[in-house]
């Protein structure tokens, strides 16, 4: 089993550290791809075996043939009602245009003003909305919205800057 650097992101572009199941307590709770006993929550999965165990990368994103076979249909993966496929190619593109750890840095402040969020915001039934924001939303509107906090509703603010950058914050059912 190949342990990632980099758990919160999968090789697969998915924001692991900005899903709900990163922070659910229990059996249900996902330690990110490549994170410690990924291979129990998960099934088999052939883009980490690919990427991780066959090439030695954290992303696929970071391979010289990146888009195989495996991300053919971009449209079909960016409709996914998996809230965290929405962003894999951006996630590529950026790793691939800037750098990992570039990117990690961006995620870790992603993933800060998330967990921000959950402690001072969640009224128990906030989590998927606020990592749904915290997913797609740009961070300086994140950041933004938890100044404006204060003085308002946050999900008040993050909804008022999901329409300023025409992104859609509700879960698909």
């Amino acid at each position: 089993m190949i342990v990632k650097l980099h758990p919160t992101i999968g090789c697969c572009g998915i924001d692991c550290g900005l899903c709900p199941r990163f922070y659910t307590d229990g059996s249900s709770r996902c330690p990110g791809c490549g994170g410690a006993c990924f291979e129990r929550v998960h099934p088999p999965c052939s883009v980490k075996t690919c990427c991780a165990e066959k090439h030695g990368l954290e992303v696929c994103g970071q391979c010289a043939e990146f888009p195989c076979a495996k991300y053919a249909d971009r449209e079909k993966i960016e409709r996914d009602s998996f809230v965290t496929h929405k962003r894999i190619f951006r996630n590529h593109e950026a790793i691939q245009a800037h750098c990992l750890d570039r990117f990690i840095a961006e995620q870790n402040e992603r993933i800060a003003i998330l967990q921000e969020m959950l402690v001072k915001f969640d009224d128990g039934r906030s989590k998927s909305f606020f990592c749904l924001a915290a997913a797609l939303l740009s961070v300086e509107h994140l950041r933004i919205a938890m100044t404006e906090a204060d003085t308002k509703s946050l999900k008040v603010a993050l909804r008022k800057y999901a329409e300023t950058e025409g992104v859609e914050l509700a879960l698909k059912k």
